[in-house]
């Protein structure tokens, strides 16, 4: 089964049901396209790659910027959509913000963990969300793989740069960060996990 599901839900009623499913089954929800796309809670290698970026990006970022968790960003188009990375890179000012969602012009790094029986198409259209919201920078570990892309230069929709690389290879991340990201060591998942 896909870790990625789409749920038609009649428009002007979908951030409600988002977080009654949210709250009723733990599951993770956004809003893309009028659509409710829904993935399970990240298992503890998932979690432990968030962590170790996090923790390797957080220290070395200017003071303008910040380093968050499960932070959603708007998406243009319709009120409703959202995404919601692992991890962002947004600036500090959200900090100081009623709102909930990162307006994606400040976002300068997002971050995705591909889930362990994550499917191409999925995440190739998590890509696609992204470029559209213009989001300036995308990283995407593979850990069923010990892979990692990183995408730049969002335009028309799609990103035009895309720099590909291994665990143990480091990320060149782009200005403003302008610092080399370590993934030696990262975790694998499993081959019982690989589906």
């Amino acid at each position: 089964m896909s870790e990625l599901h789409t749920l038609r839900v009649r428009p002007g009623r979908l951030r409600e049901i988002a977080e009654q499913i949210e709250q009723t089954t733990g599951l993770r929800v956004q809003i893309v396209g009028g659509n409710l796309v829904m993935s399970p809670t990240p298992r503890g290698k998932h979690a432990a790659v968030v962590y170790r970026l996090e923790e390797a990006i957080r220290p070395r970022l200017p003071k303008s910027l910040i380093a968050v968790e499960m932070a959603s960003i708007e998406m243009p188009g319709d009120p409703d959509d959202y995404v919601t990375p692992d991890l962002s890179v947004c600036t500090a000012d959200f900090l100081e913000s009623d709102d909930w969602l990162i307006d994606p012009l400040d976002v300068e790094l997002a971050v995705e963990v591909v889930s362990a029986s994550e499917k191409a198409r999925d995440i190739s259209q998590k890509n696609d969300w992204y470029a559209v919201a213009n989001v300036k920078a995308l990283l995407v570990i593979d850990p069923r793989h010990g892979t990692w892309a990183l995408h730049t230069r969002p335009e028309g929709g799609a990103y035009q740069d895309v720099r590909r690389g291994k665990y143990g290879e480091e990320v060149p991340l782009p200005e403003p960060l302008s610092l080399r990201l370590s993934t030696e060591g990262l975790p694998v998942y499993g081959a019982a996990r690989q589906e």
